[in-house]
């Protein structure tokens, strides 16, 4: 393996030759072959040997052709790809479909993204769903070996254009009702549909695929153990997996079990002159059997509206009215969560914490009774007291143990048993009484000691004669 750089005729050239293969690649002044050729060894010695392939690589105008075909329709949904479709053919294709995927570099696709900026035209998140088709492409070209690095990662930031997000819009419960009161006289084939809307918050899609073997009705109305399970959505036609591929349970009102039970049964006959299993058909379709589109059912919605006097919202907009009636009924996150089927309790929480109950002027009201002073029908009583009452007898910090003034313990032992042989006439001190009684008087002068105890105190302190004994 070797690599070389040459000038010839006055141009600079790069060679390379690896096991019998040769090629050469023309690189302008000296300092950039220096350079080109050191990142071509360092390369080679991690055994990339792309450069030695003489295989055209494709445009993406071809790539991304073969990569709808073999992949996305393969593997994602069929709304998924086709928004993918749709947005290379409009988009991407015409601005950059013509280049080959090695010079595909990441300033022309952050100019691509500021000339659509500049257009006005596009919300943010259009211009999102744009490259993300591209992004998908350019990863699977790298495992392809065709780029080593994907131009087209990380390239949100440079498209930041403010906007305002769309805050959910809810029918208040009143309007809810008129609404269902205006279904159920103008189109009430279409009332159950709604019903279940407004009383299961499923989305537009899961409401369609429907069928009839995914309801427990219970025993009885009195029977807790009603729900539906979700487990299907209805995408152009086709029945595919919901939302995150996961499947719930949705409990079932009350008034909305009558109403899909009447309908169940005005069915059943139909279904068993036809011979068909009835838990197998959808709920919720046209005169021949088939499933609603939805543009059919989006004029009936507005149809709706419009009897009943209301403002215009979108169908999905039934779903936020479930979710947010639920919270204010005072139905807990974890369970709103649940029952919409979001991926997480933040999705739940950012789209419906400002309808939790208390979340108002009163909650800061309460602060104040934290602040206030309290004021209580009980006085305060004073605290009883346990103390000991001492005698006035002064003790000093000299002498022997026991409080007598000498060292001598012969004498001081003296003393305390003519204490202990006193009468009581003389002044010896009373026992002290346990705490909250009355303490016994005591007397307040010192205890006198016999004259012959006293003179042998006085000779034996270590002060001298002469010094008081007390």
């Amino acid at each position: 393996m070797g690599v070389k750089l040459k000038k010839h005729k006055g141009v600079w050239y790069i060679f390379i030759n690896h096991n019998g293969k040769r090629k050469a690649k023309s690189v302008g002044s000296r300092q950039a072959g220096e350079k080109v050729k050191r990142e071509i060894e360092a390369r080679m010695a991690l055994g990339d040997l792309r450069l030695l392939d003489d295989r055209i690589p494709p445009t993406l105008d071809e790539y991304s052709a073969r990569w709808v075909k073999d992949y996305a329709k393969v593997e994602c949904k069929a709304n998924t790809w086709e928004s993918y479709e749709r947005n290379l053919r409009l988009y991407i294709l015409p601005a950059l479909g013509k280049f080959r995927l090695p010079d595909i570099t990441r300033p022309m696709i952050k100019a691509f993204l500021a000339e659509k900026v500049a257009e006005e035209k596009h919300a943010r998140n259009t211009i999102r769903l744009m490259i993300a088709p591209l992004r998908a492409i350019l990863n699977h070209a790298i495992e392809d070996d065709l780029i080593d690095r994907n131009p087209a990662l990380r390239i949100g930031r440079f498209y930041r254009i403010p906007f305002e997000a769309r805050k959910p819009t809810a029918l208040t419960p009143q309007e809810s009702q008129c609404f269902l009161d205006a279904a159920q006289k103008s189109y009430p084939d279409y009332y159950p549909l709604f019903l279940c809307a407004l009383r299961a918050g499923l989305r537009q899609g899961e409401l369609l695929g429907l069928k009839w073997g995914d309801f427990q009705f219970g025993e009885s109305v009195s029977d807790q153990n009603r729900f539906i399970l979700v487990q299907r959505n209805l995408q152009a036609g086709r029945l595919i997996s919901t939302k995150g591929h996961k499947r719930r349970r949705v409990d079932l009102s009350r008034e909305l079990r009558k109403v899909l039970l009447e309908t169940r049964d005005s069915k059943l006959l139909v279904a068993f002159q036809r011979g068909s299993d009835l838990g197998n058909e959808l709920v919720f379709h046209d005169a021949r059997g088939r499933p609603l589109h939805r543009d059919a059912v989006s004029r009936k919605f507005k149809g709706t509206l419009a009897k009943a006097g209301l403002r215009e919202i979108r169908f999905h907009d039934m779903r936020h009215t479930f979710g947010s009636q639920l919270l204010q009924n005072g139905a807990s996150l974890v369970y709103v969560r649940d029952q919409m089927g979001h991926s997480s309790i933040r999705i739940t929480a950012d789209t419906y914490g400002h309808l939790i109950p208390s979340g108002n002027v009163s909650a800061i009201d309460s602060l104040d009774s934290v602040t206030s002073p309290q004021h209580s029908a009980t006085q305060a009583q004073p605290r009883p007291r346990c103390q000991k009452r001492r005698s006035r007898q002064v003790i000093q910090n000299i002498g022997g143990p026991g409080g007598v003034r000498t060292l001598d313990l012969m004498t001081a032992s003296h003393a305390r048993s003519q204490l202990r042989h006193r009468p009581a006439s003389d002044g010896a001190f009373f026992a002290i009484q346990s705490c909250n009684t009355s303490p016994v008087p005591m007397s307040t002068a010192p205890l006198p000691l016999p004259p012959t105890t006293l003179s042998h105190v006085r000779s034996s302190s270590p002060l001298g004669p002469g010094t008081p004994g007390s």
